[in-house]
């Protein structure tokens, strides 16, 4: 990882970057490397100052543990939001399938009115320290439809614990 960050530092040395992102499927999660790792690596490769500005990490109602550590204050989330870096989240629907695994119970759970899709979007942007969220769509009504989802109220924190302990329950 130092080596691609030495050639992503020379890259914004050079002007033609203005800053560079780790995104990874579990490397957060299951704590192959820290945000205080990663931001050591990208310090020693700029010789100083570095332009690793994000983290990228999948964070959804499949994918947990992101936000009950956020919740808890404590896993990569916070200590990128701490660091001054960006996070963003990736896989909220989890490849597409996390809509028809929510029924309309747990979305109204969520938040009544919403869709299962919708749901799955607030909450996934409701986590604390998330910045963006990142999803793919088939079509302008499924980004509308997350649109509209993100332009919500968030959820507090109360809100998203109770949804991850509903969840968590067997």
């Amino acid at each position: 990882m130092r080596e691609a960050f030495a050639v992503l530092e020379e890259e914004a040395a050079a002007g033609r970057v203005a800053g560079y992102e780790v995104a990874t499927w579990a490397g957060l999660e299951e704590e192959a490397f820290t945000v205080g790792e990663l931001l050591a690596l990208a310090a020693e490769a700029a010789g100083g100052q570095h332009h690793l500005v994000a983290v990228q990490l999948p964070v959804s109602l499949v994918m947990m543990t992101p936000i009950v550590q956020a919740l808890d204050g404590r896993g990569p989330l916070p200590a990128a939001v701490g660091a001054g870096l960006r996070v963003m989240a990736s896989a909220p629907l989890h490849g597409g399938e996390l809509p028809g695994m929510v029924g309309q119970e747990l979305a109204d759970f969520i938040r009544p009115g919403l869709t299962p899709a919708q749901a799955c979007v607030l909450a996934v942007a409701s986590c604390p320290g998330v910045r963006n969220v990142l999803l793919a769509a088939s079509g302008a009504p499924h980004w509308g439809e997350a649109a509209d989802a993100v332009a919500q109220l968030s959820l507090t924190a109360a809100q998203l614990r109770e949804i991850t302990v509903v969840l968590a329950s067997p």
